[in-house]
């Protein structure tokens, strides 16, 4: 925090000496005396923008997202410094109230006894407010901020952390509940990602519940594994986002929730979560059952259904993928066919699964027993995975797609369409 004015002194110190002023915008950021975050740093505060960068925030410094250097707040959120002269900032989070437009992806930033707003990196009129006046019921000299929407809390909420004092911000009542959670380490900032919720605090984080502050498994654990990328550190998590023209699938779903997922090897990735960054998983971490990749999967009635070789497994996605008893079966027992599967797709609101297997498209009715098994031509070999959703059908191969309107076409086509490239817009793949 002290970095900029001792810069700002020293070069008028040199300027005085050779008699001339020091023309503006011409003073040198020294690289060598920014912040390393490697070397093991307490943040002021963490928090996301509208277009899902991650912000992390050391005196006077910032941080895009999971790698690279340090920068000036400033360069990013301008009035921080030239106009307010913050140098650092106490909390900070994402507002969440889709209800709200006025509100809904807005930055807050907490200082002392003052709030800023700011909506795509502008500081807003009328900004800096008390922090009385937004947010009543909150306390001034805060130590952290997170996010809660509905369903992950009670309500749409902002959790504020003071000591081991949570204050609960329920953001349309607009009242404050109290939670004092001691076996909490102090947070000196806080980051909700990929729905779930960590307590930074030193070098260190800890992953807690929402709502019950409860914390499950063995921590704290240190951040630079985990948040960064640091020589020396890591936890095995050396996915990088493929480009589109190199991707392969092995299968892909959206499940009732409204989740996305893509499976690729022993990987898998949320694609419903890019504004927080694509991230890869080991299946194993969420289907602890399959540990060998899988052939096609699909979900049907808060189910997914995941197919590896001639078996089925079946989780409940409410139960946060829980196998139900008696699964993995057979085909045969399941779906009442054989042979490898390529892919499958179930369309919303429907009970059919549509079965590829090489050049033959197989439908399944999930709800009749024993299953009534109705086959078609394909036009198309060798897909790798299919989807349906409220915009029509699209079967993988490599690094394209193939777009229908509905399994009707799809079974009555006897030439394939043209095929598309797989785009960012689509898998969040590169581009280049």
């Amino acid at each position: 925090m002290e970095l900029l004015p001792k810069t700002l002194f020293l070069c008028l110190a040199l300027a005085l000496t050779n008699g001339g002023p020091v023309p503006p915008n011409e003073v040198a950021v020294d690289e060598a005396a920014l912040p390393d975050r490697c070397e093991g740093i307490e943040f002021d505060a963490v928090t996301p923008d509208e277009k899902g960068n991650t912000f992390y925030f050391k005196g006077s410094h910032l941080w895009n997202g999971f790698h690279g250097a340090a920068q000036l707040s400033n360069e990013s959120f301008k009035e921080l410094d030239d106009i307010h002269h913050i140098g650092h900032v106490d909390a900070a989070f994402l507002m969440h109230n889709a209800d709200n437009p006025g509100d809904h992806d807005h930055i807050y930033f907490f200082l002392d006894d003052k709030v800023f707003s700011y909506y795509n990196h502008t500081l807003e009129a009328g900004y800096p407010k008390e922090i009385q006046e937004d947010f009543p019921g909150v306390p001034s000299h805060l130590d952290s901020a997170v996010e809660c929407p509905k369903g992950e809390c009670m309500a749409d909420s902002v959790l504020f952390f003071k000591g081991h004092d949570v204050h609960v911000y329920d953001i349309i009542t607009k009242t404050v509940k109290i939670k004092t959670w001691p076996h909490l380490p102090v947070c000196t900032s806080a980051q909700r990602w990929l729905e779930h919720y960590y307590c930074f605090h030193g070098h260190n984080f800890t992953r807690f519940n929402p709502v019950s502050g409860e914390v499950s498994g063995s921590y704290p654990k240190d951040i630079r594994h985990y948040f960064m990328n640091c020589p020396n550190f890591g936890h095995g998590g050396d996915y990088e986002v493929p480009k589109c023209s190199e991707v392969k699938l092995d299968a892909i779903t959206t499940d009732d929730a409204g989740k996305s997922y893509s499976f690729a090897g022993s990987m898998y990735v949320r694609l419903d979560t890019r504004r927080s960054g694509l991230h890869a998983f080991p299946i194993t971490r969420a289907w602890k059952e399959i540990s060998n990749g899988v052939d096609a999967v699909f979900s049907h009635a808060d189910d997914m259904y995941l197919i590896k070789d001639d078996q089925v497994y079946i989780y409940k996605t409410a139960a946060h993928y829980t196998l139900i008893e008696g699964y993995p079966k057979t085909l045969v027992e399941e779906l009442g066919i054989e042979g490898h599967v390529d892919a499958a797709f179930v369309c919303p609101n429907e009970h059919t699964v549509h079965v590829i297997q090489g050049k033959m498209i197989r439908y399944v009715d999930l709800i009749a027993t024993p299953r009534a098994v109705t086959d078609y031509p394909l036009p198309l070999s060798g897909i790798d995975a299919a989807l349906c959703d409220a915009e029509g059908i699209q079967l993988f191969k490599g690094s394209q797609h193939y777009k229908y309107a509905t399994p009707m076409l799809l079974s009555m086509s006897r030439m394939a369409p043209h095929p598309l490239p797989i785009t960012n817009a689509l898998l969040g793949c590169r581009d280049a």
